[in-house]
């Protein structure tokens, strides 16, 4: 067995965007692929459906499987574990994609999106991890990868206008710290990624996250989370990285032109300070919109009751 050659791989949030792109990337090498997340039909806000995905992922030829999995329930994350091991007999790699944003203040912030963050980006990939490690295990090979930034101490003095979410990626960064602690010795590995700069999904671009020449395209995490997916997981863990330094490390890719969201324009590196400066635009034009509809909801419920 290579190293992704008749792997089986679990990816969260892979409809659209990043996700799909990991899962044909892996598919394109001979990796079988289970995707998990909500969006079943056609039709909906975003384009892509999990069936898109499977029958994509098929042609490339790769076996599939697709589960409807709402990553905020711990049934649907132990079902989609279970649907796995079940068709394919084993796990090897687990991205945890699937995210939520939320760029408020404390005070703005209802439960319900601390809620919704904490669930996706910190409580998903933590339960996860605990339903896959034991087929990890048995297999005595295993790859675990987060999307999350680097505890960075000056990072922390940025959290303002963001707690909620900045705190969720961050416990995910925790997760990976610990864990790769805890499963080195069984030759599994977790490793969390970011990016340099901003990156065009569909998300960056509904939620008005920075303009397109701050961005670079979704290949880069893709390139990234594979060149990490190579490394042997009995002495590659516990890692927090981000994507250039990935590419650069075990690639020797220092051109990076060939990401570029505008093909003329470099993005700009997205430092501390720039993403407060981002963050603070995308509150005002869109998250304190959001704010404001969640407040005339609980009205009309409340007039209603």
């Amino acid at each position: 067995m290579t190293q992704f050659q008749d792997r089986v791989a679990i990816i969260t949030g892979g409809s659209r965007g990043i996700g799909k792109a990991l899962a044909l990337a892996l598919a394109e090498r001979g990796t079988d692929i289970v995707i998990g997340a909500k969006t079943m039909e056609a039709g909906g806000r975003l384009p892509g459906t999990v069936p898109e995905t499977v029958r994509e992922v098929e042609q490339r030829g790769a076996r599939a499987l697709g589960v409807r999995c709402d990553v905020r329930s711990e049934a649907d994350l132990k079902n989609l574990v279970d649907r796995t091991v079940e068709r394919f007999g084993r796990v090897d790699f687990l991205v945890n994609n699937a995210g939520a944003m939320w760029l408020q203040t404390v005070e703005g912030t209802p439960h319900k999106r601390y809620d919704l963050v904490m669930a996706i980006n910190a409580r998903a990939p933590f339960l996860l991890a605990h339903h896959c490690i034991p087929h990890m295990r048995e297999g005595g090979w295993g790859h675990i990868v987060n999307l999350s930034p680097p505890l960075d101490p000056e990072g922390i003095q940025h959290m303002g206008g963001k707690v909620a979410y900045m705190s969720s990626k961050l416990n995910a960064t925790l997760l990976t710290l610990g864990l790769g602690k805890e499963v080195a010795a069984d030759g599994i590995a977790c490793n969390t990624i970011w990016t340099r700069t901003l990156i065009g999904t569909l998300a960056t671009q509904n939620l008005g996250i920075g303009s397109p020449e701050d961005w670079r395209t979704e290949d880069i995490v893709v390139d990234a989370i594979l060149a990490v997916l190579e490394q042997d997981p009995a002495t590659f863990t516990g890692h927090s990285l981000l994507d250039d330094e990935i590419l650069a490390r075990f690639k020797g890719i220092e051109d990076l032109s060939r990401y570029r969201f505008v093909p003329d324009k470099e993005p700009t590196p997205m430092t501390w300070e720039r993403w407060d400066l981002v963050a603070e635009v995308a509150r005002q034009l869109y998250f304190q919109a959001m704010v404001s509809a969640d407040k005339a909801k609980a009205a009309a419920l409340s007039e209603g009751a």
